[in-house]
């Protein structure tokens, strides 16, 4: 019974908002966005405490969010971890022990509403106003993102050309929200006038109409040397989004991966993460 309430919930949200939608349509769509906006999980689990315990903790406020900073010092040079959706910096772990052991200095924050960070919602133009913040704080020579992380990084790049990254490392990145929206109309079977009234929505709060709003887009204008790593197969973020990216990202290398998932959790990753960082 409750994994057919699960099965039937997205229906029922997306009937309601269309109801609304006939009666109060400004509200109905506030509420779409913020639904959109929301994560379900993302907060540290218990058994992920220690490791983020044992890094330097600082705690950054954007606006009206604390965000949780970690800090594992060296004396290399600093790389800059962004997690994606629904994770934290805990996801990094593995990664960061192997850093350590390279000599670089590791820097990694929590998104808003995700792991110790504060905030309910989270949207690729907020995280890259967290993501700035975070750069003007910290200086670091490289950055590397995960997923909606990628994506941000790839979009701060683009808002924010003149900050002397040296490399970027990209995983697993979505690029077109245009796509992104048509999976959420989906799952609620939510109307075409519903959808023509959020893309507004998003135009009018952020700058941008879906179909706008694209990693793809945003990697022409990207300078610093980049490495994209993408599975093929991957469930999550389609494959031909990275091959998009990496079209139209000059300086870019591109790793393609079998069966290593969405998430990319294998040594032979960050081997070619510190690989290409040492190059």
């Amino acid at each position: 019974m409750k994994e057919k309430f699960k099965k039937y919930l997205p229906l029922l949200i997306g009937k309601q908002l269309q109801l609304l939608f006939f009666f109060n349509p400004k509200k109905a769509i506030h509420k779409a966005y913020i639904l959109f906006c929301t994560p379900r999980k993302g907060k540290v689990l218990p058994e992920q405490e220690y490791f983020l315990e044992e890094a330097e903790d600082e705690v950054v406020v954007v606006d009206d969010t604390y965000i949780q900073t970690y800090r594992w010092s060296n004396l290399g040079e600093t790389i800059l971890m962004v997690h994606g959706w629904e994770s934290n910096t805990h996801r990094w772990k593995t990664l960061i022990l192997k850093l350590q052991e390279e000599g670089y200095n590791v820097v990694a924050f929590d998104a808003p509403a995700h792991g110790n960070s504060s905030g309910k919602l989270l949207n690729v133009p907020l995280y890259t106003e967290c993501l700035q913040k975070i750069i003007e704080l910290y200086r670091p020579n490289h950055i590397l993102g995960h997923s909606v992380g990628g994506m941000t990084t790839i979009f701060q790049q683009y808002l924010y050309p003149d900050q002397e990254i040296e490399k970027l490392i990209v995983l697993a990145p979505p690029s077109e929200l245009s796509r992104i929206m048509q999976d959420y109309q989906k799952i609620l079977r939510l109307s075409s006038k519903f959808m023509t009234a959020l893309n507004q929505y998003f135009k009018d709060k952020h700058g941008y109409y879906f179909e706008e709003f694209s990693a793809s887009d945003f990697a022409k204008s990207l300078k610093a040397p980049g490495l994209l790593i993408h599975d093929i197969n991957d469930q999550i973020a389609p494959y031909t989004e990275a091959q998009s990216i990496n079209k139209n990202w000059n300086g870019v290398q591109f790793i393609s991966t079998e069966d290593f998932g969405h998430s990319l959790f294998f040594d032979e990753v960050d081997t070619m993460i510190i690989d290409f960082l040492k190059a």
